[in-house]
């Protein structure tokens, strides 16, 4: 992406302003196994409904998608505790499957029986439904 890109669009990675203001006002804490970079604020809010708490964000490794933070740094980021993740995190499980990517308008999308996408043909009704009327 180009530097008109950076500058304009934010769908697709960190805008300029944003990695400005990273590298002056936030502090790097850690790193996931996607490259997605977690940031806390220097200074701890002193007014509004947030005081005392300091500011958390994430800067994306790609296109800016929520449902690549895992689990353990979505936590950190709500401040449901204070310690970086990489500091307390529990051996993987056997049954934990890797990340993969939000597919809802790709063609990779799920498309159940009766969507347009795979001909729009439904099940026949089966004979169970009665429909309502306002005479009845």
């Amino acid at each position: 992406m180009g530097i008109l890109g950076k500058i304009f669009t934010w769908w697709d990675g960190a805008t300029i302003g944003t990695l400005f203001n990273s590298a002056l006002t936030g502090e790097h804490v850690g790193t996931d196994a996607q490259g997605n970079r977690y940031y806390r604020s220097k200074k701890v809010r002193k007014d509004g409904p947030f005081a005392g708490t300091e500011r958390r964000w994430v800067i994306y490794n790609g296109a800016n998608d929520a449902s690549r933070v895992p689990s353990e740094w979505h936590g950190w980021l709500h401040h449901s505790y204070d310690g970086v993740p990489e500091s307390h995190l529990p051996p993987p499980r056997i049954w934990e499957v890797d990340y993969t990517p939000n597919a809802t308008g790709t063609v990779q999308a799920y498309r159940p029986q009766g969507a347009l996408e795979r001909g729009g043909k439904r099940a026949a009704a089966t004979g169970d439904y009665e429909a309502w009327s306002p005479d009845a």
